[in-house]
């Protein structure tokens, strides 16, 4: 990360307080969405976010300006999930029609497909990943191998790498610049997955664990095995904070774990209303990873305390679907994500009441 990004991330780490958080209110919203947001992104060093909707459309954003940049669909496909690549105008995101619409389903086949000198059978008409750039709407890469729909998808930030797992259970590891998989793992449940910001550990949760694996020898299997305190619900999200010290944990009965990902130590559960077998409970750490903000199965937004564990903030929502949630990189923001997009920003007129309190 270029210094000056570092130097502003360090410098907001100081800032965020409790009365900031309570003091957060919508800034700006953007409601020409005709479905629910069910995916975004920050790009990390530059202004951008992107989202999926139920709508069919991947819009990018530019957030220093507060404008749509552009809004491209994919009727055809759908789409699910979306995350930035290295690249400002670079995505990959996965369909969400299912089978691509290759084949019907009278016309399923199996065929063998070879993933890392491992072989397994999927139906063709498989789920798909893609490399869409953004500044001419062409594909650049297809990467095929789920045969049911993708789940979690996490870029790694140091090397042209992510991770993808799906309903079918298996994660898959793949290569920016190859089609074919560079790595299977099967699992027992609905997997979340993630990347540490290092990129040298990915976090595989599902049934009640979090499994920490060695990106060099991840074939060996998990160097540790976390519990996530009894919590056998399907895993939705999980996510490291910035300085690969924390994780956090989403399960779909409403919890959210905070775990200290080198002892494994579960540090603190907040509890939620449950979600839907069809809807993700996410969850993000603020930069400095002092507070977590996580969306309800109300459609709530509430903001905890990492060291104290309490609840300090939280906004009534007339939704009904938790939105997805992710904290601003370097700023004192974050944006919701449901039947629209909102931009949190701190009230000044709030906190110079509390500042002439005190």
């Amino acid at each position: 990360m270029a210094g000056g990004q570092s130097e502003r991330e360090d410098k907001v780490s100081l800032e965020i307080t409790e009365e900031i958080l309570q003091s957060m209110e919508v800034g700006m919203a953007f409601r020409d969405y005709n479905g629910r947001i069910s995916s975004m992104d920050f790009h990390r060093t530059s202004s951008y976010l992107v989202t999926a909707s139920d709508d069919e459309s991947i819009r990018l954003y530019d957030v220093a300006n507060a404008t749509c940049l552009k809004t491209i669909n994919s009727k055809k496909y759908g789409v699910d999930l979306v995350s930035f690549t290295s690249h400002p105008t670079t995505v990959i995101y996965s369909s969400k029609n299912g089978w691509d619409g290759m084949l019907s389903e009278q016309h399923f086949m199996r065929v063998w497909f070879t993933c890392n000198h491992e072989l397994f059978f999927f139906l063709i008409g498989s789920e798909s990943l893609r490399l869409l750039s953004l500044h001419d709407n062409k594909y650049l890469r297809y990467f095929k191998g789920h045969h049911d729909r993708v789940v979690s998808l996490s870029l790694c930030s140091r090397k042209e790498c992510f991770i993808s797992g799906s309903l079918d259970r298996t994660v898959m590891l793949w290569d920016q610049r190859a089609e074919k998989c560079q790595g299977l793992l099967r699992v027992q449940g609905r997997p979340a997955t993630a990347y540490d910001d290092q990129g040298l550990v990915f976090a595989i949760a599902f049934g009640g664990y979090i499994r920490m694996f060695d990106t060099r020898k991840y074939e060996k299997g998990p160097f540790e095995i976390f519990s996530a305190g009894g919590d056998m619900s399907d895993a939705n999200v999980v996510k490291f904070s910035n300085d690969g010290r924390l994780m956090l944990l989403t399960t779909m009965d409403g919890h959210i774990h905070v775990i200290d990902s080198f002892r494994g130590t579960l540090l603190s559960t907040y509890n939620v209303k449950p979600v839907s077998s069809n809807s993700t409970l996410e969850a993000s750490f603020s930069p400095e990873g002092m507070f977590v903000i996580s969306g309800s199965g109300d459609g709530s937004v509430y903001a905890w305390s990492v060291r104290s564990g309490k609840e300090v903030a939280s906004w009534m929502s007339t939704e009904t679907e938790p939105p997805v949630i992710k904290w601003a990189p370097g700023n004192l923001m974050f944006v919701t994500g449901s039947s629209e997009l909102s931009f949190w920003i701190p009230d000044l007129s709030k906190l110079a009441a509390y500042v002439g309190r005190k």
